[in-house]
């Protein structure tokens, strides 16, 4: 069913906050004499589009596992993690409400998102799957009154109010079904809107990465406008990628201005890329794999990425773990050099190759995320604090199968990051293997709390497979479960 959209008289105030997003894309781009096809001229509605994608989540064996002892009290471990939340969430509703952020050592609240409560936004989700509907009602009249237009900021950061809070009021609808989530969803996708009328029509900010949430927000008002926005961004990036200095893969910066990708030659699966690759699988997945083109610039990055980024690194000799990283590539006229450096942020990619492997029947990464994510996991306990670097080199083995420790850190800080968390999370609901549940309650017992979507992986590995089902959902970068057409 389409819901009307309530059409926003935005005032002044508010189109120059939108504006100023994009403020660089003014300034550096000629201007052009035509404005912004309807969306029937580029693109077909996704919400009449076919599912016909495969199941990704495990399949349980026929095994009699009744026959063999276990040892993994997955109710306790789950009802942690939930305490945890509690304990984090009460904080914020004490000391920070309606505030973007809990300062966690001299209380009060911080504003740091636009003012627009994204600790509150964020944990609608989570509120839902642990059950704790009388919070989650509370939270949800309280984000049902966010005024967009009343912010003490004069630029906001498209990216990441997209991801947290057009995210976060999706996501909660798509589980509570509360309609008054969805129409303050479509209010800010109308003011977010306003990002892609510039000259060229695609925001300087984060490529592809608006993707998931403009698409889920079509599908369930019927406006193809929020589609057909992310779509061309989609055209340039499926036009210009085999026209980089690393052909296949598109660089850290793009410029978006002239719309070339060939004059940068750093290249990462970590910041600044990390969003843009991992829309592509899901986008496939959102649209029931309708749209082709999805699986094939998936399919020609993720060889590249597999022969120029990922590394196996040396280890001691008593430890024969087939573990992966990923590192950066730096290309030139006459020749490729890999780093061998990994991030924290590049944790997510056993949760790209692994799902693109069942999703696209790609026989080798399947394995290829498992190595990526037991390294990941593998890393935690590398480090005496017990906990991976913002930033670490390693010393890489010769080839991807060799067998050789970790040599320092670059970046020391820790700040609660949840990629490793959520790759360890969709393979364990792809492979059923419970030791991923050992693996996951080693993480959490070693690090601190994030409301938003650290705690709700650590929470939902410990929950039955249909708790926000593979097959049902697909997470943005936030960990905000969007619901895939029925």
């Amino acid at each position: 069913m389409a819901y009307p959209i309530r059409r926003l008289a935005l005032n002044w105030r508010v189109a120059r906050f939108i504006i100023s997003t994009s403020i660089s894309t003014f300034i550096l781009c000629r201007l052009h004499p035509f404005a912004l096809p309807q969306p029937n001229e580029r693109s077909s509605s996704p919400a009449r589009e076919q599912l016909v994608t495969p199941e990704i989540r495990f399949r349980p064996s026929t095994f009699d596992w009744k026959s063999v002892p276990h040892h993994y009290p997955t109710i306790n471990r789950q009802q942690a993690v939930r305490d945890a939340f509690l304990r984090c969430w009460t904080s914020y509703k004490k000391e920070a409400w309606l505030r973007d952020e809990l300062a966690p050592i001299t209380g009060g609240g911080k504003t740091t998102f636009g003012g627009w409560a994204a600790t509150l936004v964020e944990a609608l989700d989570t509120l839902w799957i642990m059950g704790l509907r009388e919070d989650f009602a509370v939270a949800a009249s309280a984000a049902g009154q966010l005024d967009w237009a009343n912010t003490a900021d004069t630029a906001a950061n498209l990216f990441e109010t997209t991801i947290r809070h057009l995210g976060g009021l999706l996501a909660a609808y798509d589980l509570s079904g509360e309609k008054a989530l969805l129409d303050k969803a479509t209010e800010l996708g109308n003011m977010l809107y306003m990002a892609f009328d510039i000259p060229n029509h695609d925001p300087s900010a984060s490529p592809c990465s608006l993707s998931l949430e403009f698409t889920r927000l079509a599908q369930l008002t019927g406006d193809d406008k929020f589609y057909d926005a992310v779509s061309r961004v989609t055209d340039f990036l499926e036009r210009t990628q085999h026209q980089s200095t690393l052909p296949g893969m598109w660089p850290k910066l793009i410029n978006f201005c002239d719309k070339t990708v060939d004059t940068k030659p750093g290249y990462t699966l970590g910041a600044l890329s990390n969003s843009l690759s991992e829309y592509l699988l899901k986008m496939a997945a959102l649209l029931g794999g309708q749209s082709s083109r999805y699986e094939k610039v998936h399919r020609s990055a993720m060889s590249v990425v597999e022969k120029h980024l990922l590394f196996r690194p040396m280890l001691p000799e008593d430890d024969n773990r087939d573990i992966l990283f990923v590192g950066d590539a730096y290309a030139h006229p006459d020749r490729v050099d890999h780093i061998p450096e990994s991030q924290h942020l590049s944790c997510f990619a056993g949760g790209m190759f692994a799902p693109g492997g069942r999703l696209f029947d790609i026989a080798n990464h399947m394995a290829i995320g498992k190595r990526l994510a037991r390294g990941c996991a593998r890393a935690y306990n590398a480090f005496p604090s017990g906990l991976i670097p913002e930033i670490f080199k390693l010393i890489p083995c010769d080839t991807l199968d060799g067998n050789y420790p970790f040599d320092e850190e670059r970046d020391s800080r820790y700040i609660l990051r949840p990629e490793a968390i959520e790759s360890i999370f969709l393979l364990y609901r792809m492979t059923g293997k419970e030791e991923l549940r050992d693996v996951a309650w080693r993480m959490f017992e070693l690090q601190c709390f994030w409301l938003s979507y650290t705690l709700k992986y650590f929470y939902l590995i410990f929950s039955p497979p249909d708790v926000i089902s593979l097959d049902k959902y697909v997470f943005n970068p936030e960990a905000h479960p969007l619901r895939r057409p029925d």
